[in-house]
């Protein structure tokens, strides 16, 4: 029985696990979107809140916890001067996943796992009526 076992194992070991966790929230940070299986957004979706919470802290201690997980100065400069500014008035929720449906191959549920604030390239800015 796995009482109190949290997270996901995803059918790999905890080094495969870590470095995909990594990659995933390195390209939702550097891409705002990214194309994955449900399963998959479901468990990165904290580990990448939490970078970007990190993000939020701004501070030097903050920044090489945020290395030491990412492992890219490119994600963890553009996490800190990018990403975490646009959500400093956000408590949390930084991240929502949007179905797709099924993958042809496997029919495997796939979902977008997208930043909050993103918006599509090509698509109109939403404006709020503040006159």
């Amino acid at each position: 029985m796995r009482h109190r076992r949290a997270g996901k194992k995803l059918g790999r070991d905890s080094a495969h696990r870590k470095a995909l966790y990594s990659n995933l929230a390195g390209a939702l940070i550097e891409h705002g979107r990214i194309k994955t299986t449900e399963a998959k957004a479901k468990a990165v979706k904290p580990f990448a809140e939490q970078m970007i919470t990190l993000g939020k802290r701004g501070d030097l201690h903050a920044r090489r916890l945020a290395l030491a997980e990412l492992r890219s100065q490119f994600v963890v400069h553009q996490l800190f001067s990018d990403v975490a500014p646009r959500f400093a008035d956000r408590p949390g929720g930084y991240t929502r996943i949007v179905k797709l449906g099924p993958r042809l191959g496997d029919a495997a549920e796939m979902v977008y796992l997208e930043l909050v604030d993103y918006q599509p390239a090509g698509a109109a800015p939403v404006t709020t009526a503040a006159s």
